[in-house]
């Protein structure tokens, strides 16, 4: 078996090669860019297991760089940044990265969560349902009936978790925990506005609300026929 390519995009040099080296060691090929236009390039053309990429490149920033990818690849990206406030997390996820870690870290946990990310969907079917909504996650398609629907990163990323959870109630905890990575209450209508907005496009054009709001607890998403 060859050994699993990722896709380093920092401009620390020294933190790099560090990490170049501590991935060779787990039986990782590490390529580094410091520059975020030839990392998107890189990106673009190159087959990665997963990219990790910082916010604050020259060139493209990481913000950028990840819409741009994720307008033609569903390769999991995870964000390492020192960029570590809430309303800076929640604009990554945004971007459409799978995962978002802070500097200083322990690189046991960045190995951790890129195992995490890269043995999600080989380990899983790629395609997940409820009823008649349909959702492959290697293309990153969602379709109602037959219809596809268009959806924004986050909102992909919240109609996977209800996927998986099916016909139970989700709380706003576990939303913000499970969708958003977010472990206290940053006092924003985050899953509020995001969970209106995936209920809107799910529900256009269809007679049944694919979504019920549970009074005072959280969500529920059904399995429409």
């Amino acid at each position: 078996m060859s050994p699993t390519k990722l896709l380093l995009i920092e401009d620390d040099t020294e933190l790099a090669n560090s990490l170049v080296e501590r991935f060779q060691e787990q039986d990782y090929i590490a390529e580094h860019i410091s520059n975020g236009n030839q990392g998107l390039a890189e990106a673009l053309r190159g087959d990665f297991a997963a990219i990790i990429v910082d916010r604050m490149v020259p060139g493209m920033d990481g913000l950028a760089l990840v819409k741009a990818l994720r307008r033609e690849k569903s390769t999991p990206v995870i964000f390492l940044t020192t960029m570590g406030g809430i309303d800076d997390r929640v604009q990554g996820l945004e971007a459409g990265a799978d995962d978002y870690l802070v500097k200083p870290f322990a690189f046991a946990e960045l190995l951790a969560r890129i195992r995490v990310m890269t043995r999600r969907i080989s380990e899983t079917s790629s395609r997940l349902s409820a009823g008649s909504i349909e959702m492959d996650l290697v293309q990153r398609a969602v379709r109602r009936e037959g219809r596809l629907i268009s959806l924004l990163p986050q909102e992909f990323r919240l109609l996977e978790y209800m996927i998986r959870n099916v016909n139970r109630v989700l709380t706003r905890k576990m939303l913000l925990e499970n969708v958003w990575d977010i472990h206290f209450d940053p006092h924003t209508s985050v899953v509020e506005s995001h969970v209106s907005r995936l209920r809107g496009r799910l529900n256009s054009g269809f007679a049944i609300d694919a979504i019920q709001t549970v009074r005072t607890i959280g969500y529920r998403l059904l399995a429409p026929n």
